[in-house]
């Protein structure tokens, strides 16, 4: 049977489908002549999706159907499915007012209802899309793969049709074995009614597959809607310059599914991939990596980098990324500047270096304010977002206050607008440190499901616990009640005005941990 790739992008927020053009391009390298196509539901009003899958289908009647589930996320910390999923638990779970209680409820109720609208429209999608194939290629296969099937392989298989290839992080080898027709049960997948996942798949390594510069002009000619995200000049385009992150963070899911093995692309492919974009008048850039500079050793890979991009010419450029602040020098601090940066995230978790200490996340947090202020000194005068994850191990309210500390310093070297903390709270995610715990506590049972939302498992998976959990829940309704519109900054406000701020000092200093430390197995956030 002649091969015929097409790849559905299903329904998500406006990101540009890096992961799906990727795979794309991989296979055309390797197999010229086969057929492909993209077609990106994101691109299409949600009255129509199910007759816009038909209409490509029966255009290009594919053999292989690969379709890209981006995600499934429950909590999140900014307005999501018909409003703050976060402010509508804890207006449930935290609120002393009725009326706040019962609007919690109902915001809860929309949002569950659009979860689950969610959930049963993708599956539908993917069985519509399956069944209207097999019309033209009766032996038409599908493979169902992207961040949320990576996530929640084991459960979103149940709702699939038998023969559905489930697939768990990177695809390209399991693509090309089904274009050579090879068998892949060796490859981080499993097929529906005909094999189970093995025990601890997604923590197998990924295939180490080198990446050369995507064909733009390719993907181009196979993706009608090419332009759609090109059209806003405010858009960030992802380029990817490695794969795989070293950290063992608690809760954080990259690790496990990229591997720890941190793969580069070569400098010179990235830029190659970069000119492309540019030369079609993108100017700003998201570098997709689960972490730009993910330990001191990987330092000199984005230097030459940087240095390439301005020996390329691309000097009206802005970029942003995910950066761990510990891995800086003054040399990268004025590359990063000259090269355009205007926009990075650190997710530090905590401001107190004993919490850091006891997550085992590595950070050495003066080390982070030494470069930041080199990074100052360089000329950076754009905006830094900080990722705060409170309550998530060990704390107390003095952990509390070197954390105000801690964040008080921060907007000291870049100014207090420009300085954005991010308040998070844990969704417990599976495969994760963070769900060993749960298990080893008796806080969760094996077995459970983690895509359910009801109100005695969301009390659970949403990783808040006491004596501490109530006090967050009311300041965090607090701020969302008198600034809603710079939650963040008013979180902080609240906490110093009730707790106090600790001297630095007692902030980046951290008395070393006894072994028996309850979760010095657990490690943290990146």
């Amino acid at each position: 049977m002649e091969n015929r790739i097409l790849y559905v992008r299903l329904p998500c927020n406006p990101i540009f489908p890096i992961g799906v053009i990727y795979l794309a391009d991989h296979i055309h390298k390797q197999f010229p002549n086969v057929e492909q196509k993209i077609f990106d539901l994101g691109t299409v009003p949600p009255l129509d999706f199910a007759a816009a899958l038909d209409a490509c289908i029966d255009e290009f009647q594919p053999s292989l159907l690969v379709y890209s589930w981006r995600d499934i996320q429950i909590y999140a910390p900014v307005g999501g499915r018909g409003g703050n999923p976060l402010q509508h638990t804890f207006e449930f779970f935290y609120s002393l007012n009725p009326f706040v209680k019962m609007k919690g409820a109902i915001g809860l109720l929309k949002i569950a209802t659009g979860y689950y609208g969610e959930l049963w429209r993708n599956l539908g999608l993917i069985k519509r899309g399956v069944k209207r194939a097999k019309r033209y290629n009766p032996d038409a296969r599908v493979v169902v793969g992207g961040g949320a099937v990576s996530v929640f392989y084991e459960q979103v298989g149940k709702s699939l049709p038998n023969g559905s290839i489930i697939s768990v992080g990177e695809g390209e080898a399991l693509l090309e074995k089904l274009v050579r027709g090879q068998d892949f049960s060796d490859e981080r997948c499993y097929v529906v009614g005909e094999t189970t996942p093995r025990d601890r798949m997604i923590h197998e390594a990924p295939a180490n597959i080198e990446k050369t510069a995507c064909n733009y002009d390719y993907i181009q000619s196979i993706w009608r809607d090419f332009e759609y995200y090109f059209e806003s000049q405010d858009f960030y385009v992802g380029v990817q310059t490695k794969r795989g992150c070293p950290h063992n963070c608690c809760y954080c899911i990259y690790t496990v599914i990229e591997g720890k093995q941190v793969r580069i692309n070569p400098a010179e492919e990235v830029v190659a991939e970069m000119k492309q974009l540019y030369d079609r008048g993108i100017r700003n850039f998201w570098f997709t990596d689960a972490q730009l500079i993910p330990a001191r050793k990987y330092m000199d890979d984005v230097i030459e980098l940087l240095q390439k991009v301005l020996d390329a010419g691309m000097k009206d450029i802005h970029w942003a990324a995910y950066i761990r602040a510990d891995n800086l020098t003054p040399e990268l601090c004025d590359l990063m500047v000259k090269t355009g940066m205007n926009y990075f995230e650190i997710g530090i978790t905590s401001g107190s270096q004993e919490l850091v200490r006891k997550m085992r996340m590595g950070y050495n947090l003066r080390t982070v304010l030494e470069n930041c202020r080199d990074l100052k000194t360089a000329g950076f005068n754009d905006l830094v977002s900080v990722n705060y994850s409170f309550n998530v191990i060990d704390e107390r309210p003095e952990t509390i206050r070197q954390t105000i500390a801690y964040h008080r310093e921060l907007e000291k070297i870049f100014g207090a607008d420009k300085v954005e903390p991010a308040i998070f709270f844990i969704g417990l995610q599976p495969h994760t440190h963070l769900e060993e715990f749960a298990f080893k506590n008796q806080i969760l049972k094996p077995g459970y499901d983690p895509m359910n939302i009801t109100p005695w498992t969301v009390r659970k998976l949403l990783w808040n616990p006491e004596p501490l959990g109530s006090f967050f829940g009311r300041v965090c309704l607090q701020a969302w009640r008198q600034n809603p519109n710079d939650f963040g900054r008013e979180v902080m406000d609240i906490l110093e005005a009730r707790l106090g701020r600790a001297d630095l000092e007692e902030a980046l200093t951290a008395p070393i941990a006894p072994k028996q430390q309850v979760l010095a197995s657990v490690g943290a956030r990146k």
